[in-house]
């Protein structure tokens, strides 16, 4: 069955990450994976939660905060902050990419500061969480970088690059990288967060009044691996870019 926008079922959406968007922070990207549109951006703060101090535990620490703009969908949203509580979403999916970020950083070789990451959803048509990973995860590299020519940084911290995409069944077909009309009609969707070496962050699958079995969630699963191919190749070409730079 044709896509609305003509792509395979194997095919990403059209990818654009600028990086460096931003003046300010000491990494940013702008993640654009079709008409979802995220900006990510990573800030310094020089110290480290309470608990890290209390508790003598060695290294820094990384922390998200995801946040959509009211703008972002056709129907204009209230911002959290007017309503002086983060909805369940939002935390659900800042803690998510603050545990991906995580999964590929060794913390004791940061020194004792916390590295912010902010991903501001600007545009909004489906997998603003895997766009939030992937494009953040360029920006910290892009921090670290800068970090250690200023050195900040006495060891690499990276063990290695993570990336996230989406996946689902829509219309009993197993589809990549699902945009926002796909994913609400979807039997399943599932995001899949993964490094570039070939191992799993974390797995978010579920059945919108369906079931699915081992055969298709292999399917799935095929699918976004060969997505996430794509996803590395576009950090590494504005990684590369950023070296360009002196970064």
């Amino acid at each position: 069955m044709p896509r609305e926008d003509g792509r395979r079922h194997d095919q990403l959406r059209p990818l654009a990450f600028l990086p460096n968007f931003q003046k300010h922070p000491l990494g940013s990207v702008l993640a654009v994976c079709g008409n979802t549109r995220v900006a990510c951006a990573v800030s310094l703060e020089e110290k480290v939660p309470s608990w890290m101090k209390a508790q003598g535990v060695p290294g820094g620490w990384i922390t998200a905060e995801y946040q959509m703009l009211p703008s972002a969908t056709a129907t204009r949203g209230e911002r959290e902050a007017t309503r002086g509580k983060v909805s369940g979403r939002t935390a659900e999916i800042q803690r998510l990419v603050g545990r991906s970020l995580r999964a590929v950083v060794d913390l004791e070789k940061l020194p004792p500061v916390t590295l912010h990451v902010d991903c501001d959803v600007i545009d909004a048509d489906g997998g603003t969480r895997c766009a939030s990973i992937t494009g953040a995860a360029a920006a910290l590299e892009l921090a670290c970088r800068r970090l250690e020519a200023q050195g900040v940084l006495q060891e690499w911290p990276l063990r290695a690059r993570v990336a996230a995409v989406s996946v689902g069944i829509v219309g009993g077909e197993p589809l990549l990288d699902l945009c926002y009309r796909e994913d609400s009609a979807a039997e399943v969707d599932m995001n899949v967060v993964m490094t570039d070496r070939g191992r799993f962050v974390e797995l978010q699958g579920t059945g919108e009044e369906y079931t699915f079995d081992e055969t298709q969630l292999q399917q799935m699963l095929a699918l976004a691996r060969e997505g996430l191919k794509g996803l590395f190749q576009e950090q590494e070409r504005i990684l590369r870019e950023g070296r360009g730079h002196g970064l």
